[in-house]
């Protein structure tokens, strides 16, 4: 099952239409990834004092229902392998009807002390040992 958060919209992240400005539901998405992290009690800042840095290669999104202030939402994350990369499946759903508002995939690859490598210690926490394609 896909970790998710809950999340509100503040007035301040839409634009003059009254939605959600559509980069905001980047932030949303970023915030979910660290928090989902943080479940399995990883630090992104610490990963970074010890020369690991998740960097983003590609993101896409397919924005279906738009959010509006004071919006409750749930955005969901989901992690596989692709070679070197690890892809985030990432919904956000409005709330409490459940209607789908983004559909997003993350791309994202390791630098360890800046050069692009596997990430053994992610292999392990995200999927129980050194991962095999």
């Amino acid at each position: 099952m896909a970790f998710s958060i809950t999340l509100k919209v503040r007035d301040y992240e839409c634009d003059l239409q009254g939605i959600v400005n559509n980069a905001n539901y980047q932030h949303y998405l970023e915030h979910a990834r660290h928090e989902f992290l943080n479940s399995y009690n990883v630090s992104f800042a610490e990963l970074h004092k010890r020369g690991i840095d998740a960097v983003v290669a590609r993101l896409t999104m397919a924005f279906k229902t738009p959010l509006t202030s004071g919006d409750s939402f749930r955005c969901t994350v989901d992690v596989k392998k692709e070679g070197i990369k690890y892809v985030f499946t990432q919904n956000i759903y409005r709330l409490p009807d459940e209607k789908l508002s983004v559909k997003a995939s993350v791309e994202t690859v390791c630098l360890i002390d800046g050069r692009l490598k596997e990430c053994e210690e992610l292999d392990t926490i995200f999927f129980g040992s050194k991962h095999k394609d």
